[in-house]
């Protein structure tokens, strides 16, 4: 499949700029199938190439014009919706041969039951979990690390390395079907609990009296090291171009790391793994979900719900 039809189904904070960018790599007169529930969001997005994009009305139809879907929403109930609504969904038309890739983090039981469904639809299509993780940054850099679950044998692996390239530049083969979920719920679980131990550990500092700016450099070059410190760091000002200076607008909304974290300690609890930060980890997102102040910011906005000083700076008198 040297030129595969492409569509992409899903264009939200993360699909919107992956989509951009895989738009960008197409070669002359190919066009990407587009569709999203949004269609203020499909304007827009035609606009962004539009002798390159079709808008499709349903994910029935971005099938049928493609040959590599790429799929990402918010959550199972959604992927449930765009690969088995008999109507509209991607299996209510053919899909022999195609390649079918969800880049939507969700729990593993409804991505095996999408892929049980697609097994029995066709013997010769294929599909993958593929989420990925690096934030809406990420996404609009094209620096996404996906984490692909197939092993490093699939023969589709190629195409699909060449594609996912387009927008990422980390591409894992994890092991095999649903590990790529595995990978990144896993990944959720460690960084929302780097977030908070982040921001706590700042919120220590400065009512202390230290310039959270020099915390900063200390952590980098010292075991607290982390991207959540470098690139994310939950205090504002610390990071320019990061949500938190930004009054936590955009990035990965705390509801959705709620619900990361807690489908990564659900999946503890089926496979027995002990996790002795888990609840109260789930608990500080969840509480933080629903406080006014800092439900739908961006997740670090954990740092202003345990009471961190925003005006630091002040504060300091820097």
């Amino acid at each position: 499949m040297a030129s595969p039809a492409l569509g992409f189904i899903g264009l939200g904070v993360m699909g919107y700029p992956m989509a951009v960018n895989l738009l960008k790599k197409l070669e002359t007169r190919t066009k990407l199938h587009v569709y999203d529930v949004s269609s203020q969001v499909l304007d827009n997005f035609e606009q962004e190439a539009p002798n390159l994009v079709s808008i499709c009305s349903s994910a029935r139809e971005v099938t049928e014009r493609s040959d590599v879907v790429f799929t990402i929403v918010p959550e199972g109930k959604h992927v449930r919706a765009v690969y088995l609504d008999e109507a509209d969904g991607v299996l209510s038309v053919e899909i022999d041969n195609k390649i079918l890739v969800d880049c939507s983090t969700i729990d593993t039981t409804t991505s095996i039951d999408v892929h049980e469904a697609i097994s029995k639809k066709s013997a010769t299509a294929s599909f993958y979990d593929a989420p990925v993780s690096g934030g809406s940054l990420g996404a609009a850099a094209a620096t996404l690390t996906f984490m692909l679950g197939c092993n490093y044998d699939d023969p589709n692996l190629p195409l699909l390395k060449g594609l996912l390239g387009a927008m990422g530049s980390s591409i894992f083969p994890c092991g095999g079907f649903s590990l790529g979920l595995t990978a990144k719920l896993c990944n959720n679980y460690c960084s929302g609990l780097i977030a908070i131990a982040t921001a706590e550990a700042f919120n220590i500092g400065i009512k202390s009296g230290m310039d959270p700016l020099m915390l900063a450099r200390v952590f980098t070059t010292s075991t607290a090291q982390s991207t959540i410190n470098d690139k994310w760091n939950p205090v504002p000002g610390v990071c320019p171009n990061s949500p938190a200076s930004k009054d936590y607008q955009g990035g990965f909304k705390v509801p959705l790391m709620k619900k990361d974290f807690n489908l990564a300690v659900e999946m503890a609890k089926r496979v027995g793994a002990q996790v002795r930060l888990g609840e109260s980890g789930l608990a500080v997102y969840e509480e933080s979900s629903e406080d006014a102040e800092c439900r739908d910011r961006d997740s670090r906005v954990v740092f202003r719900y345990i009471g961190g000083d925003e005006d630091w700076k002040e504060k300091l008198g820097l």
